[in-house]
């Protein structure tokens, strides 16, 4: 496994959540001067995303994450998105977090499978990321710290071989292979099966600096060309006018992890059938694991700062249901394969000795904003904000 994946994951699947979060909260906004302090506003969406995407790029953070590191276990990072996720003054029950967590998995999980070549992960990349600098281009201060963020992917990983980014797609290939999440615009658009899993095209461009197959050239001994053979291929193949840009700003030609919530659209998450009868394969859950203990002690350290405020006055801040109704949440939240629930890892925050110990004073600045007066009453209106979702 590469221990270079952990920044590519997280950094995409932030992206992800930032837009199905951005996507919703437009949806229900209500201008300031029309708005009661029941309803949600522009300002209050800012305000999240702002939060949410600081918390995120802490430059201390960041430097730690950038270090070689095998990737955590799916439940150690769902803790870690459910920590950053309320980081802002928005709460979400734990069925509305998991149904987050799936449409960010799964989503980023096809981009992995439909990459022309391992290294246009980094594009993938970039494309999240210069989607993150429109959320927060009034936020000077913010933007810096995203754009500190593409130097550090530039300097890391622009120098690696086109093998070593195989082992990266490898390693988040095998990271997601056993989720299989039913999500309706892959299933509207016919790019998911009903059992979950992924139909790949067989058509389209072929990747940068390869031919359109369809011709076999025989070579002798010397390396000179004497014979050719040509064939005719099931697929309909393009060439690609031009390589995606790699610096800090260009036109990255790749559109995989550009914003597919832009165009408003139903999402909804399901269980597959393969997917209800994962338990055999999830015994990683259930059998001790010798390196769970070493697991936890870093998550502690990670999280160490991270505790979730409790609003004062008795407010609750805004809750965020991805669920049409508080009963549908709470079904989804009962019938869950135990096997596939995400429970948040409640952990000692003890300071151990190691590289690593630093994580719990850095991140202990990630404080969770406090509500702001009359945001409890707004959060009975987001009820519907994902409805769709």
């Amino acid at each position: 496994m590469s221990t270079r994946t952990l920044p590519l994951l997280f950094l995409n699947l932030g992206g992800e959540m930032l837009y199905i979060l951005d996507q919703r909260l437009r949806a229900q906004s209500i201008p300031g001067e029309k708005a009661r302090k029941d309803e949600w506003t522009d300002v209050d969406r800012k305000r999240v995303m702002n939060d949410i995407i600081s918390a995120m790029f802490k430059k201390n953070f960041m430097e730690e994450l950038f270090k070689p590191q095998d990737l955590y276990s799916k439940k150690a990072l769902r803790t870690v998105y459910d920590r950053l996720a309320h980081t802002s003054i928005m709460r979400l029950n734990q069925a509305s977090m998991d149904k987050l967590y799936d449409l960010m998995t799964m989503a980023f999980k096809y981009q992995v499978l439909l990459c022309p070549r391992p290294r246009d992960i980094l594009l993938v990349t970039f494309n999240h990321l210069d989607a993150i600098k429109d959320f927060i281009s009034n936020s000077p201060g913010i933007l810096n710290q995203v754009d500190e963020t593409f130097r550090q992917l530039i300097e890391t990983y622009s120098c690696l071989s086109d093998g070593e980014f195989q082992l990266i797609r490898q390693t988040l290939l095998i990271f997601f292979q056993d989720m299989h999440i039913r999500v309706s615009i892959f299933l509207k658009d016919k790019v998911q099966n009903s059992n979950g899993r992924f139909v790949l095209p067989i058509s389209g461009p072929v990747p940068w600096g390869t031919e359109v197959p369809g011709l076999i050239r025989v070579f002798n001994h010397k390396g000179v060309e004497v014979k050719r053979a040509e064939f005719t291929t099931a697929g309909n193949y393009v060439t690609p006018q031009r390589e995606g840009s790699f610096e800090l700003y260009g036109d990255r030609v790749l559109k995989l992890g550009t914003n597919m919530y832009s165009v408003t659209r139903p999402v909804e998450t399901h269980m597959s059938g393969s997917s209800k009868n994962l338990a055999s394969q999830a015994k990683e859950n259930i059998v001790p694991n010798p390196l769970a203990k070493e697991e936890l002690n870093f998550l502690a350290r990670l999280l160490g700062g991270l505790d979730i405020q409790k609003p004062a006055g008795g407010e609750t801040g805004f809750r965020l249901n991805l669920f049409t109704t508080d009963e549908e949440e709470e079904h989804a939240a009962q019938t869950r394969p135990e096997e596939l629930s995400y429970k948040v890892i409640n952990i000692e925050a003890t300071q151990e000795p190691g590289r690593r110990a630093e994580l719990s004073r850095i991140l202990g600045e990630l404080e969770v904003a406090e509500p702001r007066p009359g945001s409890a009453e707004k959060g009975e209106d987001l009820l519907a904000l994902m409805d769709g979702l």
